[in-house]
């Protein structure tokens, strides 16, 4: 973005409604609708399909590998979309999604404006839909191994608490009841695996991922 200019590519699963859309979203201030062949350049990507099929997924898919803009978001004006579908979307850039009936040109320009300053505008049932199931992820995936949401394991999350509380290492030894052999060993398979430099790149890795 440029001097407050979002520029925006029109993808959509029925050609005449993309042209329409990208016509209508030209005269709206701010915003530089760019072709559809451009649109690994643009700051936001809008979707419209009636549905999300696999061939939706597909597309967004490909959109986010050629995006040449990193910080590149897309915004979704569908009928439906299932929640694996959304999972897989929001891994693709997904920060928007608004309901075909629901949608007119302003709101979803607002949408785009929203999304292209970092923020996410998801319908009531589509958050549910994400606590869902971050909710069985920590449940039934990471918790049975120990984990938490940051890749961290259980006892690691226990042993940076106590570090970032200025602890040393026998003294974090003494307060878990391990030797500490055991904490130096946690702490060096920690960074090893996750490409930390020492501790204190350790505990900031967890604070940043909201763990401490």
């Amino acid at each position: 973005m440029t001097l407050g200019m979002i520029s925006i590519a029109v993808l959509a699963s029925d050609p005449i409604t993309g042209e329409g859309a990208a016509w209508s979203l030209c005269r709206y201030p701010g915003l530089k609708v760019l072709p559809q062949e451009e649109h690994r350049d643009a700051d936001v990507v809008l979707l419209l399909t009636a549905e999300v099929t696999e061939e939706t997924m597909v597309l967004m898919e490909a959109v986010a590998a050629r995006a040449a803009n990193p910080a590149m978001s897309m915004v979704l004006v569908t009928g439906r979309i299932g929640e694996a579908q959304l999972v897989r979307a929001v891994a693709f850039g997904l920060r928007g999604v608004m309901w075909r009936q629901d949608s007119t040109f302003d709101n979803v320009v607002d949408a785009v404006r929203a999304v292209a300053e970092g923020a996410a505008l998801l319908p009531a049932p589509v958050q549910g839909q994400l606590v869902d199931h971050i909710r069985r992820v920590q449940r039934d995936v990471l918790r049975p191994l120990g984990l938490t949401t940051s890749g961290l394991e259980a006892r690691e999350v226990d042993v940076l608490r106590l570090l970032a509380d200025g602890l040393d290492t026998t003294e974090v030894a003494q307060k878990l009841n391990y030797s500490e052999r055991t904490i130096k060993n946690i702490v060096s398979v920690m960074m090893n695996r996750l490409g930390l430099r020492n501790r204190t790149h350790a505990v900031a890795f967890a604070l940043r991922s909201g763990t401490l």
